[in-house]
């Protein structure tokens, strides 16, 4: 996957109703767009949400510019309904919601480990595993139906004339139909780079990398034993912070002896879960946060700004943001010999600030 500035990460939230998931969004967000009452289904079209991705480095290397915009990066977050077990068979509203989960890029599963007898557990008991359970086997089974439907659907078409091409696609289909039928995710599977190139077209849901928010009580801990990444977050401390000023919000996560919200704990593990790293502009106009896939090339990342910068890249400048702080900027990175001149085959590393040189 390469992320581009034209498109936006996507993090799609999905979890049981009442676990917490509006309550979450709205905190992440700043927002009251979602609804967040105490009854299942209160969310029924998804609610989507676009946050700047926190980076204390931005404004160290803006004053160093003395730049008159900062840009951060930015990650969309989407609240989906709450599924419930059957909602691969339509149960709730799950064909619908679903669908939404096939557009973004990774799955946020929020499970309940808070306590609150006003807010009723669609389960009976506070079991955050049991409930990733539900969720998990629900998209396995989505996802078993697409993939029986698709190799119904080949097999009907190749007719005994089965060309390479196809007969891959089948043999691929009938391991991916074994192992969803075990109820294992599709995520699991190792694949070719040929067998990559049709998971794409199928959207699969348990194909997308995964991690969890466990919804614990405010300041509290939760022990849970989960298949996939994991941030325990309060969603109704985030709901209280948000409400807050910045500084008043750094003040009290002090009093409470945390250094960091659940924004900034989801959005690191969220980078970290789809392997993204952050590189940086700066001058006098603009300091701006790019976001690429670890492994990027610096052509790719010059075309994350302008697509037409791919092809006419020639060159780019690179320090790193602390030496260009360290220096104060530009000329002093030069004059202490640590900029680096580097050519197409140079791969981006998280913290470098960039000049591009396009020809054209």
């Amino acid at each position: 996957m390469f992320l581009t500035g034209i498109r936006m990460l996507s993090l799609g939230i999905v979890g049981l109703p009442n676990v917490g998931k509006s309550t979450l969004f709205n905190a992440l967000t700043k927002s009251k767009q979602a609804d967040a009452q105490n009854y299942p289904f209160c969310t029924i079209e998804p609610n989507i949400g676009v946050v700047s991705v926190p980076d204390s480095r931005l404004q160290r290397i803006a004053a160093v510019s003395a730049s008159e915009k900062i840009v951060p990066t930015a990650i969309e977050f989407v609240d989906i309904a709450g599924l419930v077990k059957g909602a691969s068979e339509g149960e709730g509203l799950g064909n619908k919601f679903l669908s939404h989960i096939r557009e973004v890029d990774a799955i946020v599963q929020v499970v309940r480990a808070f306590t609150d007898s006003n807010v009723t557990h669609v389960g009976g008991a506070v079991n955050p595993a049991e409930d990733a359970g539900v969720i998990n086997l629900e998209l396995v089974l989505a996802d078993w139906q697409t993939v029986d439907k698709r190799l119904e659907n080949t097999k009907k078409k190749a007719k005994g004339a089965v060309d390479k091409a196809v007969k891959a696609e089948i043999e691929l289909l009938e391991k991916l139909f074994a192992h969803l039928e075990s109820g294992k995710p599709a995520r699991e599977l190792g694949y070719t780079d040929d067998e990559r190139m049709v998971l794409r077209v199928l959207h699969l849901l348990t194909a997308k990398p995964m991690l969890y928010v466990v919804n614990t009580d405010e300041g509290g801990k939760a022990s849970v034993s989960l298949d996939a990444p994991h941030v325990e977050i309060s969603a109704k401390l985030e709901a209280e912070l948000a409400d807050l000023s910045e500084e008043d919000a750094k003040q009290y996560l002090k009093e409470l002896g945390m250094e960091e919200t659940g924004l900034d704990k989801l959005i690191v593990a969220g980078y970290d879960l789809l392997g993204l790293v952050t590189f940086f502009t700066s001058g006098k106009p603009e300091t701006r946060a790019w976001t690429v896939t670890r492994g990027t090339s610096a052509p790719l990342a010059a075309g994350v700004i302008h697509t037409d910068f791919i092809k006419g890249f020639v060159k780019a400048d690179v320090t790193n943001w602390e030496d260009f702080v360290a220096c104060n900027g530009w000329n002093g990175v030069k004059e202490k010999g640590k900029l680096q001149l580097e050519g197409k085959e140079y791969v981006v590393e998280d913290g470098d600030v960039m000049y591009f040189h396009i020809a054209g």
